[in-house]
């Protein structure tokens, strides 16, 4: 019953998906906070489902940020650029504070929203689904470390109060263990439907596309020449034959599969989000609502800009 109390208030939290949170406290605060990865699954299921209509690859990476910012209730969009103005002011720890608690929006928070967002919708387009799914646990990832034992709160109320210090460490570390070997299902998932690099042992990264190209009856190029449309001369009679386009690189991280670059996405999200998390401990004294948020939106885009990069 606490684990459900704990997950209801996730869910209350961090989306605007209809639960009845019953009992608020500090530790169902730990618990939600613990259960939040599970909740950035949930999350990047139902806005991937944007990917999946019959559109350009950039529209359909802003269809799905934007449902996803329906999703959170814009929340932790509001957050980043709450905490850019607050830094961005270079003001003492209280007036920044001050500064990130007023409604309106400056110009830091907006060059900082403008460039996060291009940098999530240009990712995105080019990684598809697998990397927004495993993108969104690591945003939601980077919650359970800010609110780990000894991080405490910039103020003494609010939101970031209320979850600061409350998953211990154990928690901290099984959260973070299942986080990354569902992110290596995700990528072993995606594999054969999206285009993912594949390892073919030989240090080169290949991937599959399978195209069809019409070529004169008795003369169709062989299904691995690499240019079929060289010599194949026009004729009346056309048949369609089916090429495998084999792609290269020059191996490293790109040749390795899913199954390990999806991990190391999300630990590079994770990662980023943490350094932001080290900055506002200094200048802030802890986190509050707006620290979160912002760590979420950062991890999210740095997981999906590696993804872009390795996939």
């Amino acid at each position: 019953m606490r684990l459900m109390d704990g997950l209801r208030f996730a869910l209350g939290t961090l989306s605007v998906l209809p639960v009845r949170v019953e009992r608020v406290d500090r530790q169902v605060a730990g618990q939600a906070m613990a259960l939040a990865p599970a909740v950035g699954l949930l999350l990047g299921l139902l806005a991937g489902l944007a990917l999946l209509l019959p559109a350009p690859p950039l529209l359909g990476a802003v269809l799905a940020l934007g449902l996803m910012a329906l999703l959170t209730r814009g929340l932790h969009l509001d957050g980043l650029a709450d905490l850019a103005d607050g830094l961005g002011s270079g003001k003492p720890s209280d007036q920044a504070l001050d500064i990130m608690k007023k409604s309106d929006i400056g110009p830091f928070g907006v060059m900082t929203l403008v460039l996060m967002l291009l940098a999530q919708v240009v990712a995105l387009a080019d990684a598809g689904l697998w990397a927004l799914v495993t993108a969104c646990v690591a945003g939601r990832l980077a919650l359970t470390w800010a609110c780990r034992s000894g991080v405490p709160a910039a103020r003494p109320d609010g939101l970031g109060a209320m979850v600061a210090g409350t998953v211990r460490r154990p928690a901290v570390w099984f959260a973070t263990v299942a986080a990354l070997l569902a992110a290596a299902v995700i990528g072993l998932l995606s594999a054969p439907g999206t285009g993912l690099w594949a390892w073919d042992g030989n240090d080169e990264p290949t991937r599959e596309l399978t195209a069809h190209y019409p070529c004169m009856v008795g003369s169709c190029p062989p299904v691995d020449d690499p240019h079929p449309w060289k010599g194949v001369g026009m004729a009346s009679q056309f048949v369609d034959v089916d090429v495998v386009a084999v792609s290269g690189g020059s191996g490293g991280l790109g040749g390795l599969s899913g199954v390990v670059v999806a991990p190391v996405a999300l630990l590079a999200g994770l990662g980023a989000a943490l350094l932001l998390l080290a900055h506002a401990r200094r200048r802030l004294g802890g986190i509050t609502g707006d620290v979160l948020g912002a760590l979420v939106e950062t991890a999210t885009a740095a997981t999906l800009v590696v993804c872009a990069i390795l996939g």
